[in-house]
């Protein structure tokens, strides 16, 4: 990576000192993040860095003590182990982290979103209101398939986020957001919804070999009509086409809470020979982006790569070593934003894209209070390593 990607120049006096505290499920994820923060700031040659201002600036780490203990009962309670008085407080949250368990009156419980999230609030009640600012860091955002009423239901993701801003959050960062217009709930505070496009290619160009990326070789997907703008966006600066599939659904019945599909139709030019980047926000069970690499292949498709920031695989890999078996799927890309299972992480078909050092490099800037605007849309990126890997460059 070139030097101008790997240490930003951020002259501005920081809002407080830096302090992080990763919540239990994503501890791995925050030292990595601390990691880089550490080491650029103990590079970054600042003239003002023995000031008063930048106190606390450089540190051995920016990981805060605290912990959620729990009762015998499965109650809990946040505890803060150091001064948070003045600090530019980052709180890391991993709500889809179901590895984690806690007993509960002699039984093993497995956290649920509900239990990270409500540890989360813990942690912001042991604040007190002492930070100078609080910033939410939750990649995969709380009840975030919940975010629009279409019967008399509960608006789960709009409420949370509103208790979150009530209790003293200043500002909350996610990924991808399900439907970004959830942030209408707290218009007055800062909302930002990240999209983690330049490390999907990365990723792929640095794994796959011998890509054609122009529209005569490569097209890109999306599976449903509510993911285009991710789908438009990565065909554009990548100059390709673009198509889509809309779920066609029985309305006459409700299964598991939802109208079932009853075929996938797709909308698009010819895509016979050409590979095809599948994207989307997330991979649940993969029973719908599966039928659309399948109809895709019935159409005579190339490779099929999928794209998806968050692989929740909850029906398990055993569909998707299977449609690797048999041709369907080439390679699937996800981030490491939310739990990843060792088994996930040992599959041929499997790449992992790397979150941390873009996490690292908001969370600096933020702290000085500079512009992240070209953080957030990293066209020059994208098309810097889509020009070395046709050089030949990447490794």
């Amino acid at each position: 990576m070139n030097r101008r990607e790997e240490k930003r120049n951020l002259e501005t006096i920081p809002v407080g000192s830096l302090g992080m505290i990763p919540l239990k499920g994503c501890r791995n994820l925050g030292e990595k993040v601390d990691y880089y923060l550490v080491r650029w700031r103990t590079e970054r040659e600042s003239e003002h860095k023995d000031s008063l201002a930048f106190s606390g600036y450089q540190r051995d780490t920016y990981i805060l003590g605290a912990d959620v203990p729990r009762f015998g009962s499965g109650e809990g309670k946040g505890v803060i182990k150091e001064s948070v008085r003045g600090t530019d407080l980052y709180i890391l949250v991993d709500v889809a982290n179901y590895s984690l368990t806690y007993s509960l009156c002699g039984h093993e419980n497995h956290m649920s979103p509900d239990d990270h999230y409500q540890d989360l609030k813990r942690i912001i009640a042991a604040v007190g209101g002492k930070a100078r600012r609080i910033t939410v860091i939750m990649p995969f955002l709380y009840e975030s398939r919940q975010h629009k009423r279409s019967a008399r239901e509960s608006l789960d993701c709009a409420l949370a986020l509103q208790e979150m801003v009530s209790m003293g959050v200043d500002n909350i960062i996610t990924f991808d957001a399900h439907d970004p217009r959830v942030q209408n709930a707290i218009p007055l505070h800062g909302f930002e919804t990240v999209q983690p496009a330049y490390q999907f290619i990365k990723g792929l160009l640095t794994h796959v070999k011998g890509l054609q990326i122009d529209s005569d070789h490569m097209m890109v997907i999306s599976p449903d009509e509510g993911g285009m703008s991710r789908a438009i966006y990565i065909a554009n600066v990548l100059g390709l086409d673009m198509g889509m599939f809309y779920k066609r659904r029985d309305y006459t019945r409700v299964v598991n809470g939802r109208n079932p599909i009853i075929a996938h139709e797709f909308l698009g030019s010819n895509i016979e020979n050409k590979d095809v980047i599948i994207i989307d926000d997330m991979i649940s069970s993969g029973e719908s982006v599966l039928e659309v690499a399948a109809a895709l292949k019935e159409r005579k498709a190339g490779k099929i790569f999928v794209f998806s920031t968050f692989g929740l695989f909850t029906a398990g890999l055993d569909r998707f070593d299977k449609a690797y078996e048999d041709g369907t799927i080439c390679r699937v890309l996800t981030t490491n934003l939310i739990y990843q299972p060792p088994e996930l992480l040992d599959r041929e078909w499997y790449i992992d894209c790397d979150m941390s050092k873009y996490i690292a490099y908001i969370i600096d800037t933020l702290n000085h209070d500079a512009s992240i605007s070209d953080l957030l849309n990293p066209v020059e990126r994208i098309q810097s390593i889509v020009t070395r890997y046709h050089a030949g460059e990447l490794a």
